[in-house]
């Protein structure tokens, strides 16, 4: 199979040769309540009780194995992805053909938005761990969006976060230090599992030290060494990808420039990524 396909599955696929229409447990509207990321989605702009109306939207479910492409670079636009579980990065290439990381995506995240200007997709989506994502005909969504406009506000809250998030990023990329922008890093992930009903202290690490070093514009040796510092303050502890905020008032106050203390000290750790 030649590298970047898309390699999906859809949930209850049957192997027999003949088409089948996937199957589903449950009814699509009790999907969607029963989900705790649900509020976090487009289907906050439709009746829930009408079947009808999320049949017509939202596709069966897919199986995005980790290190498949959901979409790539240059795609046509035909779907938007609601994440039910599981996480991706998104990457642009430069002109080397090196990969920068630009965004994580959790669940109740909704990838695709960046094709709906020029109806192509501007970067790759790589499923980080085994996902899966509920598909959004965008053609679907553009009609019932006429008929319900709160499902055309609930997009436009979408795109609007995201662009509040890239906002954030490209501050933090042009006035903090490798420590707070580490810090950064990790107060905004604890911030969305929260929303999403998880430890505001304690959480896993999907992606690679690579991959957190591209997002946050530093070399890999850097972010190594500003874990350590972390660490030695300990205001944070760290055993391969799993992360405990031991201190969020320090966590937070070098996020937002204070605590000096941590350029004082400078212990030095292997930089290695964890294995999976």
């Amino acid at each position: 199979m030649m590298s970047g396909q898309l390699k999906v599955m859809l949930l209850d696929h049957s192997e027999a040769s003949q088409a089948a229409a996937p199957i589903h447990l449950k009814p699509l509207s009790t999907l969607c309540r029963d989900c705790r990321v649900s509020g976090l989605c487009l289907p906050t702009g439709l009746p829930l009780h009408d079947n009808s109306c999320l049949g017509a939207l939202i596709g069966p479910r897919m199986r995005i194995r980790k290190g498949a492409a959901l979409f790539n670079a240059n795609d046509p636009l035909t779907m938007l992805y609601a994440v039910r579980c599981g996480s991706f990065k998104s990457s642009l290439n430069t002109v080397e053909g090196q990969g920068v990381v630009i965004n994580f995506w959790m669940p109740g995240d909704v990838l695709g938005l960046d094709a709906i200007a020029t109806e192509h997709h501007v970067c790759d989506a790589i499923a980080l761990e085994d996902s899966e994502v509920c598909p959004v005909p965008y053609r679907r969504l553009q009609t019932l969006a006429r008929d319900f406009p709160v499902l055309q506000q609930s997009l436009n809250r979408l795109m609007s976060r995201e662009i509040v998030r890239e906002h954030e990023r490209v501050l933090m990329l042009c006035n903090l230090t490798a420590e707070q922008r580490l810090a950064s890093f990790l107060v905004g992930l604890s911030r969305r599992f929260v929303s999403r009903g998880y430890s505001a202290h304690g959480f896993m690490l999907r992606m690679s030290r690579e991959d957190m070093a591209s997002y946050l514009g530093l070399r890999l040796e850097t972010v190594c060494r500003s874990v350590a510092r972390l660490r030695a303050l300990r205001i944070v502890s760290m055993h391969g990808r799993l992360v405990e905020i031991l201190d969020m008032p320090a966590l937070m106050a070098l996020q937002q420039g204070g605590g000096d203390g941590v350029r004082k000290d400078n212990p030095k750790a292997p930089c290695s990524t964890p294995s999976m």
